[in-house]
């Protein structure tokens, strides 16, 4: 197994899979903007890369040939600062991207950032780099934060259901794939282990932090104006992120991350449980 870089690291996913790469005694190097806040793991080499750099991220990758390549921040440059990305790993010789992608990725997806998503998939693989995608579902560990200061969770998802997934869980899946090659030529649907939809989702948050939380299934025109004021590619995305709920495409409950690690990911009410920090500010 050749050298593993992965970026991200001063990230919530990054974080996490780089302390268990760290844990399994794999040397890695951290590839982060800002040094400083790289976290203190053993084994790790750390170097400053930006995606928008391409010489400079090409030049971190030198003698890598498995990258774990975290999205960058959603907003109008994410497609170029992939373009960047992909073509510095590819020219650095890179064998194989892990990359962080998302449920029901495709060109005409109802959730906005799941088309950038495809277009990246498009683009490692025609970069020769072989491609293991994770298509992570929502995270359950943002779920507290789309609940609103009234205790409301609002979004235009009708009954639709999807199956949270932990950040941990998924970091978890990410190690394996990046330690074994058999994981290249790859894409998975990543998700935890069943489907609950928000009215359940509001009920467990509200049994954990002992205040009525409750949904309110918005239309398409009330969520626009609930967000009035922010730029429109905001407002598309989050728009789409709840929509894509409603039409069943993030509906998928899959079985990779037990499949693959050996262990079952949490449910919606066992991370809860696992990891009260997540909604502690609700209380």
């Amino acid at each position: 197994m050749g050298r593993i870089a992965v970026t991200g690291a001063t990230g919530q996913l990054g974080s996490r899979v780089a302390a268990l790469l760290a844990e399994r005694g794999v040397p890695q190097r951290l590839c982060v903007r800002d040094p400083a806040r790289a976290p203190k793991t053993e084994g790790a080499e750390v170097v400053a890369a930006d995606y928008a750099d391409t010489a400079g991220f090409r030049d971190a990758l030198a003698g890598v040939s498995t990258l774990f390549l975290v999205s960058g921040h959603e907003g109008p440059e994410r497609m170029d600062l992939h373009r960047s990305a992909v073509r510095a790993a590819a020219e650095a010789g890179v064998d194989r991207v892990v990359y962080t992608s998302f449920l029901g990725a495709a060109p005409l997806a109802t959730f906005t950032f799941a088309r950038e998503h495809a277009e990246t998939e498009r683009l490692i693989r025609e970069s020769g780099l072989r491609l293991t995608a994770l298509r992570n579902t929502l995270y359950a560990d943002v779920a507290p934060h789309f609940v609103g200061s009234d205790g409301v969770l609002r979004g235009p998802s009708a009954d639709g259901r999807l199956a949270w997934v932990a950040r941990q869980d998924v970091a978890r899946l990410a190690v394996e794939c990046l330690l074994d090659d058999g994981h290249a030529d790859q894409v998975y649907d990543v998700t935890g282990p069943e489907a609950i939809d928000l009215h359940e989702t509001a009920a467990l948050l509200s049994e954990v932090t002992g205040r009525k939380i409750t949904y309110h299934a918005e239309t398409l025109d009330e969520a626009r104006a609930s967000r009035a004021g922010a730029q429109d590619w905001e407002i598309d995305g989050w728009v789409g992120s709840y929509a894509a709920i409603a039409t069943g495409e993030v509906s998928v409950t899959s079985h990779t991350v037990e499949h693959v690690t050996g262990r079952r990911p949490w449910t919606f009410a066992e991370f809860l449980a696992a990891e009260p920090e997540a909604w502690a500010h609700l209380k």
